[in-house]
């Protein structure tokens, strides 16, 4: 039984008014690790590939979720019903937002030029009558990403050490749609 004791405010102040922010957070998107021929897709689309660019229009993301897999015995004890954990599963996919500059759409573009990097599409081709493609061997267009959460005193004496989540084997799976419309601009 836990027992009730008074606390200063200075106890409380130290404890409770150093939230994190959500605010602080940087994204390392990597290209596929084999990327030799990434460089044409890019070239393709107009890209002018700069890495620090696009990992700093990363305007959100969410950091992965994790649950526990369980699996239920029924009948072990009379009117008992038992779960034991026998896995941990964490969110399949991450999905990210980026802010689009107006100069060369660089996320779009990005994006776009690895989507058609996994499926061998060449530009113009699929104008063509007899247009087919053929998906690259998974350990082609697979990347490394990696998402840091740290607070805005990252420098200061005490030690702060960020949140790091590193994934393995990441590629793009879908580009969301963008609207476009006469009404009152937005951002892209």
């Amino acid at each position: 039984m836990s027992s009730v004791r008074p606390r200063s405010i200075s106890e409380v102040k130290a404890n409770l008014l150093n939230p994190a922010l959500t605010s602080h957070f940087q994204v390392t998107i990597g290209r596929p690790f084999n990327d030799a021929g990434f460089n044409t897709y890019l070239s393709d689309t107009g890209c002018n590939w700069k890495q620090d660019q696009l990992n700093l229009m990363c305007c959100e993301t969410a950091l992965p979720g994790s649950q526990l897999a369980t699996s239920e015995i029924i009948n072990d004890f009379p009117g008992v019903t038992e779960r034991h954990v026998y896995r941990r599963q964490f969110d399949d996919r991450i999905d990210l937002n980026f802010y689009c500059d107006a100069e060369q759409y660089l996320p779009i573009r990005f994006f776009e030029a690895w989507i058609k990097y996994i499926t061998n599409e060449r530009s113009g081709g699929a104008r063509k009558e007899n247009f087919s493609y053929r998906m690259k061997f998974p350990n082609k267009y697979k990347g490394p990403l990696e998402v840091t959460k740290f607070e805005k005193n990252i420098h200061s004496k005490k030690q702060v050490r960020p949140l790091t989540y590193k994934f393995v084997n990441c590629f793009p799976l879908a580009i969301s749609s963008m609207p476009v419309t006469y009404d009152a601009s937005d951002l892209l």
